[in-house]
């Protein structure tokens, strides 16, 4: 096992530094920097800008600079100060930025995982085990119109509904007086009573995929001569199903364990827009239109390093639920 982490922390590094390059150049390909934007703007507005002024913001960012020189610059102060930059955008450091939005993006992402898990996999084994039933035909429904209908319109429904049925205040994660609150029991319940709404708007779609991917799985390992064998010994039919078919069908839902990590940046921004959620998610998106090269490259670099993580706990995880597999 030892080993095996060596080796791959070994080969992170360098697909890192691939990562960031690719990544800062990505962020320079569009025409223009971040003050290019911000002209536009303030020309849109009815503004009017000095050349001189605009020339000394540009030295001011070391947007003047060739773009190794700024990739280089970005590079060294992460190396040896851990220091991201300054965001354009905010006028803030990079890292301040993130860390403030990273734990609601974590904690989301586990919420999801688990409403996810707690009901596709339950289903999925249930429309396996009583294929072509009217409970398989209903699952495979749902799934169907989960799939087809994308997150954010599911939320925009599910927060009109809260608002106009229920008189539910919709938006965030907490009501308008609980956002700068210290946190209390009166806190808590009121994330509580947000935090369902994009749990249920964000997971319908992976957990629709889920039921769909644990009944094929299921299938395929029910027809296997393995299972007409433990039957012809007499083992329970619930003791075999648990001990063996659903063990192996859900490696591939243990695998995508290995996105959540990443996903805990880039979930669903179009349904954290919507929903004015204090995640990463917007974040990003506005560091790539405002062309914030710092904040932007610095929230795929994170990304980059999650997913390498992230895929190293699920080979991790596959090892130990199933012995056929080996670390080396």
């Amino acid at each position: 096992m030892i080993h095996f982490l060596a080796k791959r922390l070994l080969y992170a590094v360098p697909t890192l530094f691939a990562v960031s390059i690719i990544a800062f150049i990505i962020i320079q390909l569009p025409p223009g920097d971040y003050l290019t934007t911000l002209m536009a703007d303030w020309a849109s507005q009815g503004g009017a800008v000095e050349a001189g002024t605009v020339a000394a913001m540009r030295e001011r960012y070391g947007l003047d600079q060739p773009v190794y020189i700024q990739y280089y610059k970005w590079m060294a102060g992460i190396l040896l100060h851990g220091d991201f930059g300054m965001s354009f955008e905010y006028g803030r450091p990079v890292s301040e930025l993130i860390w403030s939005r990273l734990g609601f993006s974590f904690l989301l992402a586990f919420l999801t995982l688990v409403f996810s898990w707690v009901i596709a996999v339950p289903i999925g084994i249930l429309s396996a085990v009583r294929q072509y039933s009217i409970a398989d035909y209903c699952a495979t429904l749902i799934a169907f119109v989960f799939l087809a209908l994308p997150n954010f319109v599911l939320a925009l429904a599910l927060m009109y509904m809260m608002s106009a049925w229920f008189g539910q205040s919709v938006g965030g994660l907490f009501s308008p007086e609980y956002i700068d609150a210290p946190w209390s029991l009166a806190r808590f319940w009121d994330f509580l009573k947000h935090v369902w709404l994009p749990v249920f708007a964000i997971g319908t779609g992976s957990l629709a995929a889920l039921v769909r991917i644990m009944r094929a799985n299921l299938l395929d390992e029910l027809r296997k001569p393995y299972v007409t064998t433990a039957r012809a010994k007499g083992v329970s039919e619930f003791s075999l199903l648990m001990r063996y078919p659903v063990r192996i069908a859900l490696n591939p839902l243990i695998s995508a364990l290995g996105w959540i990590l990443p996903a805990a940046v880039s979930m669903e921004i179009l349904v954290s827009v919507v929903m004015s959620l204090p995640t990463t998610g917007p974040l990003l998106l506005r560091s790539l239109l405002a062309q914030d090269m710092y904040l932007a490259g610095s929230l795929i670099l994170l990304i980059s390093v999650l997913t390498i993580i992230g895929t190293l706990v699920s080979d991790i995880l596959l090892a130990i639920a199933d012995p056929r597999i080996r670390l080396q």
